[in-house]
């Protein structure tokens, strides 16, 4: 057994997690920031600390519950993304709740880059993690907006059927 490599993992083993910073506006900017970037695909590993076990994740498409649900919906985003960019508009906080806008711009294999417009709310648990994250977005009509032939019947439906 090598003594050098036993004290070492000792060592690691031992060592205190870093502890995680208070979540304000500059710290959600600086971390989603990192999340999201133009050089490739999206790392959530230094982000997941800040969540919740009993996080509840919402957005157009689906409802998850629970920490391991939300890190396998990162994990499926990243597989099936090129790239992933944010970059965030606004943010603000009142209490316990954290507001953003943003522009997401994916990139897919086969299609060309797409913006997508939206807004994001987290909720804080006392503990200060992220207790409920609800992200607002028209996934369709930016999606839509962005194919040639379908925009123009798209649009003229919605203002027909919503006004």
């Amino acid at each position: 057994m090598d003594p050098e490599r036993t004290n070492s993992q000792v060592e690691a083993a031992s060592a205190e997690p870093e502890p995680l910073r208070t979540l304000d506006t500059a710290t959600v900017k600086e971390l989603w920031s990192r999340t999201y970037n133009a050089q490739g695909k999206p790392d959530w590993s230094h982000i997941l600390p800040y969540y919740h076990p009993d996080i509840v994740f919402q957005d157009s498409i689906q409802r998850i519950e629970g920490i391991a649900e939300f890190t396998a919906l990162c994990a499926r985003l990243t597989q099936r993304c090129k790239s992933l960019q944010m970059d965030i508009h606004a943010i603000a906080q009142s209490g316990d709740t954290i507001l953003m806008e943003w522009t997401m711009t994916m990139a897919f294999d086969k299609f060309p880059s797409t913006p997508v417009y939206g807004a994001t709310k987290l909720v804080l648990h006392p503990d200060g993690r992220i207790l409920e994250q609800r992200d607002y977005y028209d996934l369709w009509g930016d999606i839509f907006n962005g194919i040639p032939y379908f925009k123009g019947p798209y649009r003229r439906f919605m203002r027909k059927r919503f006004g």
